[in-house]
């Protein structure tokens, strides 16, 4: 239908925007205004597009899809792109090169917003390319930073090997279902249909995810982005970087039809959110720490869509981008405020006792929420996966609760934590029921839990869990000399930049010997 195209206009305005500031090369101040009207113009857009979904219902182009993933995953872009551009718009005011990193920026935003409400398989992988190689130009807005020099090496090398495998993933889909139409492939794998070939294509896109969103040992890059622009590592952090997820969920019925390829989306994904967890703890600057917060949400949401939880990976995608793109472009004002007020007084350091007693009490307060809410929306629909998911979450409540309950800790911060765990707990119940049902008939449901699923929601548990009590009780073991060497290693994240970029140097040198020689 001609209607459902109304959100192609959304790239296609900023895309014109860039155009026309490459061509015209107006004076910076003019050129910033042009693209924050431009980025403003595709949010409206966005808000149109959701109100069309809504009289009209879900509806496919050739080029595009409208349904509740499209939406929710265009407001999300389109309304960070506006902040982001905004805020270039004061942060570079002055750059002699304002204007081309506008273009660039144009580029990205266009690029993503293309993706999320591609509808062909052809139009999926022009806008994946070119969103990649427009944030390329961005990582090097400072040529002569060095550092800056190396991180986009080695994001361009990792992007090139997704490209791949999201190229070989596409043939594979065609060859399983004789169309480029997305809408057509996900109706027949929703069959049970595609064989071999489709397997073989979720395994693919599984690695093109994987790659997309900084898993471990691809995670390097981002990482060591942070010599471009306080603005692109925004948008990578919040934006771009979630690519990978938006995939497992485009194609989530294809991904359904490989038990074995979830399983390994479930191991990569959960160890990625516990290494970055931890190294984002010992790092010493607030945008490192951000970065690697970055590494551990893209784990724990490639842990979720390995758990075919896919409607509450769509909403971490959602909460996840919001809080980040706020975290980095306020960080230098928080910096700020921090070290202009004095040093806060003594915390009260929870004993085994008390951390044992918060964990009881946060499981306690989840099983409440959930019987609560068993009893209101029934029982029924309620899958293990999402269960292990919530306690896995409460495990944070029960941090929290443990800083409450110590024996110095004062009535008052005990009640404190005990009214934000409750809220945590029915926020967390209340969200996972919208989600499931914003996407209903859109998402399919968490299919019923086998052996494996069982084996690897009870390691997760397990994993999750104990790390969570390492961390609660911390300020008891941290004292030991083995922590402390533990966390000089943590800190250099076990050394795997260090090895990455070795590997890259030689093949670097490789490559250039051979051009030489010819």
């Amino acid at each position: 239908m001609l209607a459902h195209a109304l959100p192609l206009l959304a790239p296609l305005i900023l895309l014109g925007a860039a155009l026309f500031l490459h061509l015209t090369n107006p004076t910076r101040q003019k050129g910033a205004a042009l693209a924050e009207g431009a980025a403003f113009a595709a949010l409206v857009v966005a808000v149109l597009s959701l109100g069309l979904l809504v009289l009209r219902g879900a509806g496919d182009g050739f080029v595009t899809r409208l349904d509740a993933i499209s939406i929710t995953m265009l407001l999300l872009v389109a309304f960070i792109g506006w902040v982001v551009v905004r805020y270039s718009r004061t942060y570079l005011d002055g750059e002699a090169r304002q204007g081309t990193f506008t273009i660039w920026l144009l580029g990205v935003l266009a690029s993503v917003l293309l993706l999320v409400q591609a509808g062909n398989l052809v139009v999926l992988i022009g806008a994946w390319v070119a969103t990649s190689l427009c944030l390329h130009k961005l990582l090097l807005f400072y040529p002569e930073r060095v550092a800056a020099r190396r991180a986009a090496r080695k994001k361009f090398v990792t992007a090139r090997l997704g490209d791949a495998a999201l190229v070989l993933a596409t043939l594979l889909l065609v060859m399983a279902y004789g169309s480029t139409q997305i809408s057509t492939i996900l109706a027949a794998a929703k069959l049970g249909e595609g064989g071999m070939a489709a397997v073989g294509a979720a395994a693919l896109l599984a690695l093109a995810a994987v790659l997309k969103s900084a898993q471990f040992p691809s995670h390097g890059w981002l990482t060591e982005v942070m010599e471009a622009p306080t603005p692109v590592s925004a948008l990578l952090h919040a934006g771009v970087v979630n690519g990978g997820g938006f995939l497992l969920i485009r194609f989530a019925d294809v991904m359904l039809l490989s038990p074995l390829v979830l399983a390994g989306l479930v191991l990569i994904g959960g160890f990625t959110a516990l290494f970055g967890g931890l190294v984002m703890l010992t790092q010493p600057t607030v945008k490192s720490s951000l970065a690697w917060s970055t590494v551990a949400q893209m784990g724990f949401m490639i842990f979720q869509c390995g758990l075919a939880l896919f409607p509450l990976a769509l909403l971490h995608i959602v909460a996840h981008s919001l809080y980040k793109a706020h975290a980095f472009l306020s960080a230098g004002g928080a910096v700020e405020r921090v070290t202009a007020i004095s040093r806060p007084g003594p915390v009260a350091v929870p004993n085994l006792a008390a951390v044992t007693r918060a964990f009881a009490l946060a499981i306690a307060i989840y099983g409440g929420v959930l019987i609560a809410s068993g009893l209101i929306f029934g029982f029924a629909d309620k899958s293990p996966q999402g269960i292990a998911l919530g306690t896995i979450l409460i495990f944070g409540v029960a941090y929290l609760l443990a800083q409450g309950l110590a024996d110095a800790a004062p009535r008052a911060l005990t009640l404190r934590t005990a009214q934000l765990s409750l809220i945590a707990a029915v926020s967390y119940v209340a969200l996972q029921r919208l989600a499931e049902a914003a996407t209903a008939g859109t998402l399919p449901p968490t299919p019923t839990a086998g052996p494996l699923e069982w084996a690897l929601i009870l390691l997760a548990l397990l994993s999750f869990g104990l790390v969570a009590l390492a961390q609660a009780t911390l300020p008891l073991w941290s004292h030991h000399p083995a922590a402390q060497g533990l966390r000089i290693h943590l800190s250099n994240g076990l050394y795997i930049n260090a090895i990455e970029d070795r590997l890259l140097h030689g093949w670097s040198l490789k490559f250039y010997a051979k051009g030489a020689s010819k």
